[in-house]
């Protein structure tokens, strides 16, 4: 079975050759290096010692006759059973086998590649009392290219991401599927071996450990921060080209109206982003003194508070994210005074409601943009322009076609912006009678983010569209990115086959070239970094 496609490539970047795992110091931008840039993880001795310690307690505490969870007794609503010593490495084997039961079309690499090494992240703390051999092992798979196949449904975001993770484990058993580094899918045991890597035999709460953490979702969360800071900063450009063609004014975007009257930074940076934008405009000159217009709409002169308002949802999933990366997510979990003690840090509601939140955002930005691209296409509002753009207007439909398609993506972003955390199914026979949904909301938001990708390109094209039509040169700064887009569109004509055309322009929103170009002549500001 193919994997899923990526939902969106993310913005380009230079390349990280190795990222050296320390669980206190990783950063998001090394999550994305490796994640989605294949960077190699290393790992120091010294955080292996760590780990070799902290496996001392759970071995010391499986030799004793006190039952301890996930080391001498079974899980979820069996936890009462004691599990007696020549049955413990069963124990976990069946636990892995028997929790790897996803369904559905694999994830995309880098979900898989993130997932791993964040659970590696939780490994390497001590605080799950794995051997360090367990680690490498797992690191060793990561480094090989190795991806197993994760199925899509299958995770409740609490006791973690429990089979998805199942899935990663069994392949360090040498069962499983997987994908190898060339992409081609291949029984796990037959990838090992090529690659020269043993199987693990699990011990004592080892198989647990693999599999309850909240790192699918966190993984997601991270790289929807890299994407959503591209995408709002291209909605900050894509809004700008669009007040150009539709003569509107920057009037709304003085510094003076934004930190002194309304404080709130988001929506002062993205201001700032389209005046500077806008700077030089000779479209905007052109009708400065015009009073065609006394106030323009709302979703040309609002447009920063919209964007600003994600900007700073995106902030407060940054934060979320950054206080996760610290955290080491097991139950049990080891303490430093050698016991073992069980907890509820599996439950994934800290990222859930972020992951809906900006799911939230993401179709609201997506709802301003499509509001723009019709106001071009309608002569009783777009200032002069021919219908829908079109050259020949009644033998040509223009671009009337390419916003249905903007329309359909706006509405089911929508959608997709209803929050799963406010959704919970009791399960294992009502012992876990309260779930987060964090997996379904990353997986959602994968899906709004990408349609926003498409939703921002459509407008550029529009905007760029009509910013030809007018008889005046736009600013530098939009000038740059119509440049960029010309190297891949052509400008306005006949009616022609235009969806390769759209992807073409979503494709440059995504990988970061509209940004870039942007970036180019003018300064752009950014809510968060993950270089």
């Amino acid at each position: 079975m193919e994997p899923l496609p990526p939902k969106n490539p993310g913005p380009e970047r230079k390349p990280v050759e190795a990222v050296i795992l320390n669980p206190e110091t990783l950063s998001p931008a090394e999550v994305v290096a490796v994640a989605r840039f294949g960077a190699r993880v290393d790992i120091d001795q010294d955080t292996l010692r760590g780990v070799a310690d902290f496996r001392g307690a759970v071995e010391s505490l499986a030799g004793q006759d006190r039952p301890v969870y996930g080391v001498s007794t079974g899980f979820g609503a069996l936890a009462q059973r004691h599990i007696p010593q020549p049955l413990r490495a069963q124990l976990q084997k069946s636990l892995v086998r028997s929790h790897a039961a996803g369904i559905g079309r694999p994830v995309e690499r880098e979900v898989v590649r993130a997932l791993m090494l964040l659970r590696a992240k939780t490994l390497a703390s001590g605080r799950t009392g794995v051997r360090p051999q367990v680690l490498t092992t797992y690191l060793d798979i990561l480094n090989a290219g190795i991806t197993p196949v994760v199925p899509e449904h299958g995770s409740l975001g609490c006791s973690g991401d429990l089979a998805p993770l199942a899935a990663c484990a069994l392949v360090t058993m040498g069962e499983g599927e997987v994908l190898d580094s060339q992409g081609r899918s291949m029984p796990a045991a037959e990838a090992l071996a090529e690659a020269g890597i043993p199987p693990v035999e699990l011990a004592e709460k080892e198989g647990l450990a693999l599999i309850n953490g909240t790192d699918g979702m966190l993984g997601m969360l991270i790289l929807a921060l890299r994407d959503m800071e591209n995408l709002l900063t291209a909605a900050d450009i894509s809004a700008a080209m669009s007040v150009e063609a539709l003569h509107g004014t920057d009037q709304v975007f003085l510094p003076e109206l934004f930190e002194p009257l309304r404080p709130h930074p988001g929506q002062t940076l993205s201001a700032g982003n389209m005046r500077n934008l806008l700077r030089d405009s000779g479209i905007v000159a052109s009708h400065r003194d015009s009073d065609h217009l006394v106030q323009d709409a709302y979703s040309l002169r609002c447009a920063p508070q919209v964007t600003g308002a994600a900007r700073d949802a995106l902030e407060y999933a940054y934060r979320v994210a950054c206080r996760e990366l610290r955290a080491a997510i097991d139950n049990p979990v080891v303490l430093d005074s050698g016991g073992v003690s069980s907890n509820g840090n599996f439950h994934g509601a800290p990222l859930a409601h972020a992951l809906d939140f900006l799911a939230i955002v993401a179709a609201d930005v997506a709802s301003i943009a499509e509001r723009r691209t019709d106001r071009l296409m309608d002569t009783s509002r777009n200032q002069g322009l021919p219908p829908f753009l079109a050259d020949d207007p009644g033998v040509d439909s223009g671009l009337m076609i390419a916003h249905y398609t903007q329309a359909a993506l706006v509405s089911e972003t929508k959608r997709l912006a209803a929050p799963a955390s406010v959704d919970s199914i009791p399960s294992s026979a009502m012992q876990e009678d309260h779930v987060s949904m964090g997996w379904s909301a990353a997986r959602k938001l994968r899906q709004a983010l990408e349609n926003l990708t498409a939703v921002l390109g459509v407008e550029i094209c529009a905007a760029a569209r009509g910013i030809d039509l007018r008889q005046a040169a736009p600013s530098p700064a939009t000038g740059a990115v119509l440049e960029t887009l010309r190297t891949r569109i052509p400008g306005p004509g006949a009616d022609r086959f235009l969806a390769p055309e759209l992807a073409e322009a979503t494709e440059l929103v995504a990988s970061g070239s509209v940004v870039a170009a942007a970036g180019s002549v003018v300064e752009l500001s950014h809510t968060v970094s993950l270089d």
